[in-house]
């Protein structure tokens, strides 16, 4: 009997056969449509008197920095050979022997922190205040991570490790292991496919991580901020650093059920023996995300400690309070005032 999911047949990483347009690049332009239109309702809230054009500007030079800051990280860190430190003008250039590739290689850790910088950088032009600008953005943005992942989803790509768990789905563009291998023959005995011979290759099911990082760093860590952290957060900069917390345990979980990359396996390999890097065999075997996911955990813990110790005026979000109902005494103190004018 099996016991795994098959990957939809009828899903094709083109919305319209034949054509150039991809699901995966529609799903991002839907998740930056979405992050505009919550960073609208966030300026609405917090009564600014910003246009959308002087927003979509700033996400202009956002998206700049992402894409360098992704590119740049990736090239660098996630090249095992060193490639790109020896031929740096080769991280922007895409062709590879003489056919055009495009830029292979975007880190989500170098996006967020190039992100940060073309946003710094405009609203220290603009005069805007940078942490209540951090706070708008980062509330927003989760949300729209969830069609993001969903994309690589409909492309069958940033599949997770093999599982053996009875919702473990088989992809079609997924390595196959050689059956030879104890580890892939006693997998395939688990869930119930057949070895016919030996030598033969086969697909093993493995976890639709991209799905579970929708949910964890998209719906549940957008929840999170939109309803319980931002209505409560009286300090700028309280959200910004809830989200770098937030996001990079969301990460760090979500990397147990990725597929770590195979040319960097596990970077910090503590158990002294971590086994195939296609199977969860060990919790303290880490990969480079969840290495730079802890940074990410430590930077948004000092952040916060920062932005409560520097910021002690108690700043409440008219729009997330309650509207402020005059005391007795309060009118009491206006009628005196009114009357030493007359």
């Amino acid at each position: 009997m099996l016991s795994y999911l098959t990957y939809p047949t009828w899903l094709s990483p083109e919305v319209i056969p034949g054509l150039p347009v991809r699901w995966y690049g529609l799903m991002y332009l839907v998740a930056f449509a979405m992050t505009f239109a919550l960073v609208r309702i966030q300026v609405r809230r917090r009564s600014l008197d910003v246009s959308s054009d002087d927003t979509m500007n700033m996400f202009f030079w956002m998206i700049i920095g992402l894409l360098l800051g992704a590119r740049l990280l990736s090239a660098l860190l996630y090249q095992p050979d060193m490639m790109y430190w020896r031929q740096p003008w080769l991280i922007f250039w895409p062709f590879r022997n003489g056919r055009f590739v495009g830029l292979v290689g975007m880190s989500y850790h170098g996006g967020l922190l190039g992100a940060v910088a073309g946003g710094v950088l405009y609203c220290v032009r603009r005069g805007w205040h940078v942490r209540e600008w951090a706070d708008i953005i980062t509330v927003s943005a989760p949300l729209g991570y969830t069609f993001g992942r969903i994309g690589n989803f409909l492309n069958a790509e940033l599949f997770g490790r093999v599982t053996t768990a009875p919702f473990g789905m088989v992809f079609p563009t997924a390595p196959r292991f050689p059956a030879s291998e104890e580890w892939v023959a006693a997998t395939a005995r688990e869930v119930g496919i057949q070895i016919t011979d030996p030598g033969m290759m086969i697909n093993l099911p493995r976890h639709a991580s991209q799905l579970y990082q929708a949910a964890l760093e998209g719906v549940i860590l957008w929840a999170i901020l939109w309803f319980l952290v931002a209505p409560r957060a009286q300090r700028r900069g309280v959200v910004t650093a809830s989200y770098v917390i937030g996001y990079g345990i969301a990460r760090f979980v979500g990397e147990y059920f990725r597929q770590p990359d195979a040319d960097l396996g596990f970077v910090l390999p503590l158990s002294g023996d971590p086994g195939p890097i296609h199977m969860l065999t060990s919790f303290v075997d880490f990969t480079m995300g969840q290495v730079l996911s802890m940074l990410m955990i430590a930077a948004g813990l000092v952040l916060l400690f920062v932005f409560l110790r520097t910021d002690r005026q108690r700043e409440r979000i008219p729009s997330y309070g309650k509207p402020e109902t005059a005391t007795p005494g309060k009118n009491r103190n206006r009628a005196k005032r009114a009357r030493k004018k007359t």
